[in-house]
């Protein structure tokens, strides 16, 4: 007989009734009633009363050479997703994509599962679309002659019906885990609950037989994965898909990888043959860039092992609102907030009265502390009206004292820099006493935010130190 709980759509909180707010996220008008079966558990087969008890697979973690084995990798052919998930996908592990819709997720798996048919078997499963739309957009991409088999499918036993065979496929593609569902579950398919249990399922399939298992996820007006939050820790690697659908640009960033590092991301092109790869993405986010205007600079950032550098936009004008607009793109509102409280503390700017616009130019979001020297430099550009000098690079972490704190791998950057044809570069002193040496690049170094005002001052226009390399 089938058991009736309420459960949170939002985190996945159970109740015993129905109620308009959930005490475990506070989220209004989330909680549903779900049924599940408490004689069949999932795979719809009865647990047996006894069951015999089974020898352990127990396997050392160094093999006898005294090294630890290296798990085999499967390279799709497109860098830019190889790069993001480590190098290649691992056999038996479970990859969760998500994105905003229309984004170009199944675009990126269809075009990856179709590389990988060449040289292993992979099956696409669809829950949203038949598969003659899947044939039209594959022959739209150039991959219609891809040994890749194709099904429509909701239904979590057909799949694993198809996993169970001899002849199972290597890699599959499940679009979307939200269109699943199990029979054992009488709740509606991208409810908690059968979220929840299609994906345990899948997972569990993939680590028995090394299946590639690599699911699409829904995200929610915030841009996170749609249903509970344990779907991200039970899969192996969460890749998100950024992007805005004003720019042609794709960002896909790795937040959990225990393949690789978490921090990688891969720069894409949307185009209507499909998303094609960008090797260079700092020449195209800087392509548009228009020289010699204020409020603008170049930001020398790090994603992941890769240097990229970025416009940051600043706009700073009277405002005629008793609360002044803060509006951010790419970036920390918060952060903008710490910077704009610095840069009148410590610097004497006034900045409170105005409204403040900042833009991280291509689309792209910036995270990192690095960003705070660039944005600081672009509101004070905007403000003062002076423009950066347009062969300039910024980088530095701002404290809340006013100082300008070294950042990591200042050296890539300032590679990447002299690459894309910048002479100079504003950033923080190094204190450790080793100086980044790249040949032909003038760098100015600052200990505080006065230095970094100085530039934009009548009477001086560079900053009181000066390092040459």
């Amino acid at each position: 007989m089938a058991s009736s709980r309420y459960v949170c759509q939002s985190c996945g909180g159970v109740h015993s009734r129905w109620v308009g707010r959930c005490e475990a996220c506070g989220e209004w008008n989330t909680i549903s009633e779900e049924f599940a079966a408490e004689s069949a558990p999932l795979g719809g087969k009865k647990r047996p009363a006894k069951r015999r008890a089974q020898k352990s697979n127990i396997l050392e973690l160094v093999s006898m050479d005294g090294q630890a084995p290296t798990p085999p990798r499967k390279v799709t052919g497109i860098s830019e997703l190889d790069r993001t998930c480590g190098g290649g996908l691992v056999d038996g592990s479970a990859v969760l994509i998500g994105g905003d819709p229309g984004i170009g997720k199944s675009t990126l798996l269809l075009q990856a599962v179709a590389a990988l048919s060449e040289n292993s078997r992979c099956a696409y499963f669809s829950g949203e679309e038949a598969v003659d739309q899947i044939r039209m957009r594959a022959s739209r991409l150039g991959v219609a002659n891809a040994k890749l088999e194709l099904a429509s499918v909701t239904n979590l036993n057909d799949i694993l019906g198809v996993l169970d065979s001899p002849n199972a496929p290597e890699i599959i593609v499940v679009d979307s885990i939200q269109t699943m569902y199990i029979d054992v579950l009488e709740s509606a398919p991208g409810t908690v609950g059968q979220v929840r249990a299609c994906a345990q399922e899948l997972i569990r399939v993939a680590k028995q037989r090394g299946t590639i298992v690599l699911m699409v996820g829904h995200v929610t007006k915030e841009g996170t994965i749609a249903g509970p939050k344990v779907l991200e820790h039970m899969v192996d690697t969460v890749l998100y898909f950024e992007g805005d659908r004003g720019h042609q640009f794709r960002i896909l960033r790795a937040v959990k990888n225990r393949f690789g590092p978490t921090d990688e991301i891969g720069v894409f092109e949307m185009t209507d043959r499909g998303l094609l790869e960008v090797e260079n993405p700092s020449a195209l986010f800087l392509a548009d860039r228009r020289g010699d205007i204020s409020g603008t600079a170049v930001f020398a950032g790090m994603e992941g092992t890769r240097p990229v550098l970025v416009e940051i936009q600043a706009l700073v004008a009277p405002s005629s609102l008793a609360t002044p607009r803060r509006a951010v793109v790419g970036w920390d509102s918060a952060r903008l907030a710490m910077v704009l409280a610095v840069l009148e503390a410590r610097a004497g700017m006034q900045l409170s009265g105005n409204d403040i616009y900042l833009n991280v130019a291509g689309g792209l979001r910036i995270s990192e502390p690095a960003a705070d020297l660039a944005v600081a430099a672009a509101l004070v550009s905007s403000l003062t009206g002076h423009a950066m000098p347009g062969n300039l690079v910024v980088f530095g972490e701002l404290g809340l004292s006013g100082e300008v704190r070294p950042v990591s791998q200042a050296e890539t950057r300032l590679k990447e820099a002299g690459k894309l044809g910048f002479e100079r570069a504003l950033m923080p002193t190094r204190r450790s006493g080793r100086r980044p040496i790249v040949d032909g690049m003038k760098r100015t170094e600052i200990d505080d935010v006065h230095g970094l005002t100085a530039m934009f001052s009548d009477e001086t226009r560079e900053p009181t130190q000066m390092s040459v390399n």
